[in-house]
């Protein structure tokens, strides 16, 4: 749902900026791999620092570059299966360091171990959801369904533990990690039936 609407606003928003980057001679790979290293940088040094609410407003200055650098790509004619291969690649990198990063905190100076194990829950169950629509799309499949995409995962997180960080209490966070974690699980499932049944529906079932 996020992906579908606010993609949309955020290119007309950021075409004016991808134009301008292009004419300066930046190329969509360097956006792509400065906004990754900006995410990371900011929730593996912000956040277990404790620093919920700056690490926050930092993160999400870089995170748009998810968007510019697609813009980037599709102005200047070079979208292909590198950008792509790179962009997805580095994306999990991203997700990995943000949910690592709130788990670190909450292991030590947060002191809260159950919010540390759900991030730690969300951040594998993240990559399985990215894995299995990945290797699906290898073996000639689809898998892009499913009710926990990358963009309703980033902004659930982000928002949360930003106001966590201004004071929310912290039960918040760790109910929205609990359903992040079963949203994930959910979507992995819905997306091993979609595979199961495109590949049944091609070949005999060995059964």
């Amino acid at each position: 749902m996020l992906n579908k609407f606010a993609r949309s606003f955020f290119t007309r928003l950021f075409t004016p900026v991808a134009r301008l980057f292009l004419r300066w001679g930046i190329s969509p790979d360097t956006v792509t791999i400065v906004g990754t290293l900006g995410v990371a940088g900011g929730a593996l040094v912000f956040y277990p620092l404790g620093q919920l609410f700056w690490g926050t407003v930092f993160i999400t200055v870089f995170v748009f570059s998810d968007v510019l650098d697609g813009v980037m790509a599709r102005l200047d004619g070079r979208g292909g299966r590198w950008g792509s291969f790179l962009d997805s690649t580095l994306d999990r990198m991203a997700d990995g360091a943000l949910f690592a990063g709130v788990a670190i905190w909450f292991f030590t100076g947060g002191s809260n171990s159950v919010i540390g194990t759900l991030a730690l829950l969300c951040l594998v169950l993240g990559m399985v959801v990215s894995y299995a629509r990945a290797k699906a799309e290898s073996l000639g499949f689809t898998a892009n369904t499913g009710v926990a995409e990358r963009a309703e995962r980033l902004v659930s997180l982000l928002v949360v533990t930003g106001l966590t960080g201004l004071g929310l209490p912290e039960g918040v966070l760790l109910a929205v990690l609990a359903v992040l974690a079963l949203a994930s699980t959910v979507t992995v499932i819905q997306r091993v039936l979609a595979v199961r049944r495109q590949a049944f529906g091609a070949e005999p079932d060995p059964a």
